[in-house]
């Protein structure tokens, strides 16, 4: 466990950590078993299984709840850096993050209703996503263009009286095959002629409006993440009261920015939590086989190994924590740089720990007998989730540029 001692986290912060690493081990880890059994099982794979619901409701009771949200009457009232050893352990079993109700897309539009939505939209959406009774989708990458530059987005959103009216294809929509799916907020074009930042706006759109088709169940190298699953979607002239949109007409790149920044260095935080499993995983492996005659974990290869992966984890809690930090001094838009390169570095060093406790494990590795391929799976999808590497790695060159020319 993360020594927080290290950390300038407060007591609040660490006695919340010590309550979630127990709810973890004691409650969800077990559980964790009992969902996977349960979606593989049933007839219906985008079902709920009830042990989901019946762990939300323990972890509510024992005030483990919105911990993501920095704000007092709703969430825990916890920093950034109080909240990262947090997020890193709800990396460690996957049904985690939504047991204490910070999985994401739901924290991210969470976050946005929170800092920028109307007294009419928080009572309607945000309430019910801060009770867990509900779930919802965020509608921003296309099929037809490069997602990665958000001036490329074709969806239409266009006033029509007190109406707006969508149009467009979008997909990666997560959530979207969850039965408790109630809405999503939609990035769109409301002004094709505006300045090109000025041009996109966000709207909320309940998931049974009529116009709404989701085409097909997308899989990530085969795994439908069942039940929320992620979708691609028709908006076939979808009609919404124009108070639904949020903040105002060309305000969704403003939006994005208020959004992306905790939820970026949140998904890495689960990934250090989820490395970590896996390099658990690979010492209980090595330890236990034997080949030629002597234990694997008495190899030179394989404790060079084990060493490397435990000082580039170690480096990754680094970075996300002085990340976090920096964020808590000046805010999201200030410590870009830093979100920035946790982004690039988590994932992939990340993907090349479990790749390596893939190995130790032979081809049982590579099965459904042990939790690597999804964790694999994982990573290599948050080289893509809020922006791909290239993205970012642009955007660390053009901040650390522009800082070597302010000091010269």
């Amino acid at each position: 466990m993360t020594d927080l001692d290290l950390f300038p986290v407060s007591d609040r912060g660490r006695l919340l950590h010590q309550q979630v690493a127990a709810f973890i081990d004691e409650r969800v880890r077990p559980a964790g078993e009992i969902h996977t059994t349960a979606v593989d099982r049933s007839e219906d794979r985008w079902q709920v299984p009830a042990v989901i619901e019946e762990l939300k409701a323990q972890a509510r009771e024992q005030g483990l709840w919105n911990l993501f949200l920095a704000d007092g009457p709703h969430g825990a009232g916890l920093s950034n850096l109080d909240y990262a050893p947090i997020a890193e352990l709800t990396g460690h079993v996957p049904i985690a993050a939504e047991v204490f109700n910070c999985s994401a897309p739901d924290s991210g539009n969470m976050e946005v209703l929170h800092l920028f939505g109307s007294d009419e939209q928080k009572g309607r959406w945000l309430l019910p996503l801060l009770d867990g009774t509900i779930r919802s989708g965020f509608m921003m990458t296309e099929p037809e263009v490069a997602s990665s530059d958000a001036t490329n987005i074709g969806t239409e959103i266009r006033r029509e009286g007190d109406e707006y009216v969508i149009t467009g294809r979008k997909w990666w929509i997560t959530n979207a095959g969850d039965p408790r799916c109630r809405f999503f907020i939609v990035l769109g074009v409301t002004d094709a002629n505006a300045q090109p930042h000025r041009q996109q706006s966000m709207v909320i759109v309940p998931a049974d409006t009529p116009g709404i088709r989701i085409e097909r169940m997308l899989t990530t190298f085969g795994y439908d993440d069942a039940p929320s699953g992620h979708a691609e979607i028709t908006l076939d002239a979808v009609r919404v009261p124009a108070a639904n949109i949020i903040l105002g007409e060309g305000r969704g790149f403003e939006i994005a920015q208020g959004r992306l920044g905790p939820g970026r260095i949140h998904h890495c935080l689960r990934l250090i939590g989820a490395a970590e499993e896996a390099l658990a995983l690979m010492c209980q492996r090595l330890t236990t086989r034997v080949a030629f005659g002597r234990q694997l974990a008495s190899e030179s290869v394989w404790q060079e190994r084990i060493a490397n992966a435990r000082i580039e984890i170690d480096k990754l809690r680094l970075l996300a924590f002085n990340a976090a930090a920096a964020m808590d001094r000046q805010g999201s838009k200030a410590a870009r740089k830093q979100i920035a390169m946790v982004k690039v570095a988590t994932p992939r060093i990340v993907q090349a720990v479990v790749d390596v406790a893939i190995q130790a494990h032979g081809a049982a590795g590579l099965s459904q007998d042990t939790a690597l391929p999804h964790l694999f799976m994982a990573a290599r999808a948050v080289r893509f989730a809020d922006g791909p590497d290239e993205v970012h790695t642009r955007a660390i060159a053009k901040y650390e540029l522009a800082e070597q020319r302010t000091s010269s």
